[in-house]
């Protein structure tokens, strides 16, 4: 999978950015059967003050997050639970835009004990799917990505982040 980055904060460049979300863009594209080669998709790396503006404007949330995407395309399925469309191949393959904030990142990684790389490669997982039509606002569209993120982040051998061993 094709990922333009354009590094705002050059944290991310020493973080390995660029082979992180090389690595998710393959594994989504693998796990779902597409090829690719054929994708694209561009991504911000930035700060909480910029997804903060980001998440003002185009969600009226003027709060720092730790990731947002921008589908090229509606792509969501109708009924809840079911998967999006499949994308109509051959296309340009552009699938949108992804920010995603370093500082959110560095904050939720180290609350949840576990690697930067390991949350933001779940992260961007997280938002490829979405360019893809996936979502998490119903429950059964929830419970379907939940389970393709955490099928895809085993292959790389990385643990459920919704998963936990201990008693809430």
């Amino acid at each position: 999978m094709q990922i333009e980055i354009l590094f705002e904060d050059p944290r991310w460049q020493s973080a390995h950015l660029d082979a992180i979300a090389t690595r998710a863009g393959r594994a989504v594209m693998d796990h779902l059967g597409y090829d690719a080669d054929d994708m694209s998709c561009d991504l911000l790396a930035c700060d909480d003050r910029r997804i903060m503006e980001l998440n003002g404007q185009f969600r009226a949330k003027p709060t720092p997050t730790n990731v947002l995407s921008w589908p090229s395309d509606e792509r969501g399925a109708a009924v809840d639970g079911d998967d999006p469309e499949p994308l109509d191949l051959p296309m340009d393959g552009e699938l949108g835009d992804i920010a995603i904030s370093y500082d959110t990142c560095t904050r939720e990684a180290q609350a949840a004990g576990i690697t930067f790389s390991d949350h933001v490669t779940h992260l961007v997982i997280h938002a490829i799917l979405h360019l893809l039509g996936y979502d998490h606002i119903r429950d059964q569209d929830a419970t379907l990505m939940e389970g393709i993120e955490t099928a895809i982040l085993g292959k790389l051998g990385i643990k459920d982040p919704y998963y936990t061993d201990s008693p809430t």
